[in-house]
């Protein structure tokens, strides 16, 4: 044990790992429900609720600090309904309006009334997860880093919340006219959710910081979301990106000596980025393949009904040929070839020599195509 504690590496990637876990499982409803960048806006007011507890506790750290910037939060998301709920501005206008403000206070207590404290914009915003095995707590006669206790009650306090409510998160995320309807407090869930957003994000920022925070909060689900449309399976793969952005962006970042939780922010957007290009349902790559998949069948189904309406006619022997595709179907040789290929290969023609005729299958297929339009 003394040696699993003594291991630098490992305390950081584990921290790490555990601000990541703990915010995709809040992030991925966020996401959800379009509040995503709300979490941005926490984060940031935070400040004024850490600010505030310490000028009337002098407690830079512990539950009351935990609980005075979720209260923060909390704030930020009331008068950003209240704003709303003017009709003046909207959503994304409100949350740009609230949140400087409250940060720009904080910012102000903190210049005017706590200088000598430890607790800064920058420590906030940047945080330093490289450092976090140096403050450790005495637990059992092992130094366990005081970020990897903090963190792990969070994610175990998470995890809780997602499994016990799933299913109510799950019907307020999609649907929460239905879920009101059905004797749901959608309201009530909302703001518990982003209770523990407030938390997490305090109990975070000392470690990895805001910036950190706020990218494993939208950037994982995000990607997750663009690999799969099952809650259950985004909120794990959005996991494992985290967990696997933390992993690479520490030894990345020891490789290159470049900042770890700036390399661990940069691989969550990578993974967003292959998650954009490589998603087999809705990512760059396979839309495009299924564009082309459709055109190509398209094409196919264009020639078998060509053939159709010339099969039984007097100008059979002019039109059922490849040459007469450049002309009626405006369409180069090249193009001409690969299509009949394709149609050969899929059974619904036959060729002989230069003559085309289609197969039962092609007929069928040709039918069930101007079959609407001859009604």
């Amino acid at each position: 044990m003394q040696a699993f504690f003594d291991n630098t590496a490992l305390m950081i990637v584990l921290t790490g790992t555990l601000v990541g876990v703990a915010a995709t499982l809040l992030g991925t409803f966020l996401v959800l429900r379009g509040n995503s960048m709300l979490s941005d806006a926490i984060s940031h007011s935070i400040v004024l609720g850490i600010v505030v507890v310490w000028l009337l506790t002098h407690q830079v750290s512990g539950p009351v600090q935990i609980l005075g910037a979720a209260l923060a939060g909390v704030l930020t998301v009331v008068l950003t309904e209240l704003l709303v709920a003017t009709r003046r501005v909207k959503n994304d206008a409100a949350i740009g309006l609230v949140f400087p403000v409250l940060f720009s206070i904080g910012v102000l207590l903190l210049n005017l009334y706590a200088r000598d404290v430890h607790i800064d914009q920058h420590t906030v915003l940047l945080g330093e997860i490289g450092f976090v095995w140096l403050d450790t707590v005495p637990i059992a006669g092992y130094p366990v880093p005081r970020s990897l206790i903090a963190m792990g009650a969070m994610t175990l306090v998470n995890l809780l919340f997602v499994v016990v409510f799933y299913k109510e998160l799950k019907l307020t995320s999609f649907d929460a006219g239905l879920a009101k309807a059905l004797g749901f407090a959608p309201g009530v869930l909302f703001y518990a959710l982003l209770t523990l957003t407030s938390a997490t994000a305090v109990a975070a920022f000392d470690a990895v910081g805001v910036i950190l925070f706020v990218a494993f909060v939208i950037v994982p689900p995000s990607a997750a979301y663009l690999l799969t449309d099952r809650l259950g399976r985004m909120l794990i793969y959005g996991v494992a990106i985290s967990a696997a952005s933390t992993i690479a962006g520490y030894f990345l970042a020891v490789a290159w000596n470049v900042s770890i939780g700036g390399m661990m922010a940069t691989l969550t957007g990578v993974f967003l980025v292959l998650a954009f290009l490589l998603g087999p349902r809705h990512g760059l790559i396979a839309g495009e393949l299924r564009r082309r998949g459709r055109r190509r069948h398209n094409e196919c189904r264009t020639l078998a009904v060509h053939l159709y309406n010339h099969e039984a006619g007097p100008e059979r022997c002019e039109e059922c040929v490849t040459s007469a595709l450049r002309e009626h179907l405006s369409w180069d040789d090249a193009k001409a070839s690969r299509i009949v290929a394709r149609s050969l290969a899929q059974g619904l023609i036959v060729q002989d020599g230069d003559m085309l005729e289609l197969t039962e299958k092609g007929r069928a297929a040709a039918r069930k195509i101007l079959e609407p339009w001859r009604r």
